[in-house]
């Protein structure tokens, strides 16, 4: 490896620490908004907890996958953007400047996924562009409007359209018929056109964007991989376990929201809403992990069944969370968030016993040879 290899290679590494501090600090904030004692600084932050996990930690986490995968460090501006953002937030710098740089990140990231529909036409590239879309339109919204929660169904449906861009990829393998195919385009339809009607019309805007999460939960748990590769064993069963809990966190966050919950100031604003965040999305950073941590840092990471604590974990919590909520019950509904913050920091360290255990197979393996990862066929 030459020594812009290795630099490159430590420019990735730093940025992917640096994606897991925002995170840490997103989740002190949102801790704060229970009253539960976090450092004075993340305190005064909590105003910020929604920005820095949605544009910010999710936004630089999908673009700096997708600059890695390009090979082009132009695209690794995407993330470095989205960062600094965070990080200027984080310092207490003004709004607009956050605002700025999370318009420069969408941009560059919305050009790079031109770039790969130019080399090579498909549903699910067009589909992941239209995800950055998305977050573009968010952050245009918020710059536009200052409002933070007009933006909110903006960067949902940026992480929405993400996942289900890569669950429609692998759906090639079971050869679906057409008309499965078609019905895709329904609930994505019906999310892209609650965005803009949101702005003008909140109830009914926010309302159509809902109908879309609940049929996109339909689809997907009907014709996901997941329902076989569940059967299987280890690091493959693990996600599609995952997926399939998930799927059920976004249907309930999709039939809450037909009822009005994703709107600001309903009383299950938190629960339809961690449902859609902590239950599918970081469902399927859980399961995911394992396999992005190897391609964004090249530290190879070894399956184990321990992998399942933090997931249950966040699964109970999230559960408390929602209960609590939706029964207006503070107390179930601040411990359930902390358990949820519990567990993510659980799995960070289930995750680097995992990088630890593999590196240390790998020096104990004849000659050194590297131990080649799990594909993303899950």
């Amino acid at each position: 490896m030459n020594i812009a290899q290795s630099l490159r290679h430590l420019v990735k590494l730093a940025a992917a620490l640096t994606i897991v501090l925002v995170l840490v600090c997103a989740v002190m904030a949102g801790l704060a908004r229970f009253g539960v004692p976090v450092p004075a600084h993340a305190m005064s932050r909590a105003a910020w907890h929604g920005v820095l996990m949605l544009p910010v930690f999710f936004g630089a986490l999908v673009s700096l996958e997708r600059a890695v995968a390009l090979q082009r460090g132009i695209y690794l501006l995407a993330p470095a953007s989205a960062i600094a953002a965070g990080i200027a937030l984080i310092a207490g710098a003004a709004p607009v400047a956050a605002q700025s740089l999370l318009i420069v990140a969408a941009s560059v990231a919305l050009v790079a996924s031109v770039q790969v529909l130019r080399k090579q036409m498909a549903l699910h590239l067009a589909v992941l562009a239209l995800a950055v879309l998305c977050w573009w339109f968010g952050n245009l919204t918020w710059i536009v409007t200052g409002d933070v929660f007009a933006c909110v169904p903006g960067w949902l449906a940026f992480l929405v359209l993400t996942i289900a861009a890569e669950r429609l990829e692998l759906t090639r393998m079971l050869r679906l018929p057409r008309s499965a195919q078609y019905t895709f385009f329904v609930p994505v339809t019906l999310m892209i056109a609650g965005l803009p009607w949101a702005l003008w019309q909140p109830a009914e805007g926010t309302r159509l964007f809902a109908a879309g999460l609940l049929l996109l939960a339909v689809w997907l748990a009907r014709h996901d991989i997941a329902r076989r590769t569940v059967r299987q064993r280890a690091l493959t069963r693990f996600i599609a376990v995952c997926l399939l809990c998930g799927y059920g966190w976004l249907a309930l966050s999709g039939a809450l929201g037909l009822g009005g919950a994703l709107l600001p100031g309903h009383p299950w604003h938190d629960a339809a809403l961690h449902a859609l965040t902590l239950g599918f999305v970081f469902s399927m950073v859980f399961g995911h992990a394992p396999v992005i941590v190897p391609a964004l840092t090249r530290l190879p990471v070894k399956y184990h069944p321990l992998f399942y604590v933090p997931l249950g974990m966040l699964h109970t919590g999230l559960a408390m969370r929602v209960t609590g909520g939706l029964a207006e019950v503070f107390w179930l509904q601040r411990d359930g968030g902390i358990v949820s913050a519990v567990a993510l920091a659980v799995f960070m360290l289930t995750l680097i016993t995992a990088v630890l255990a593999a590196r240390r197979s790998r020096t104990q393996r004849p000659g050194g040879r590297r131990i080649s990862n799990p594909s993303h066929s899950s």
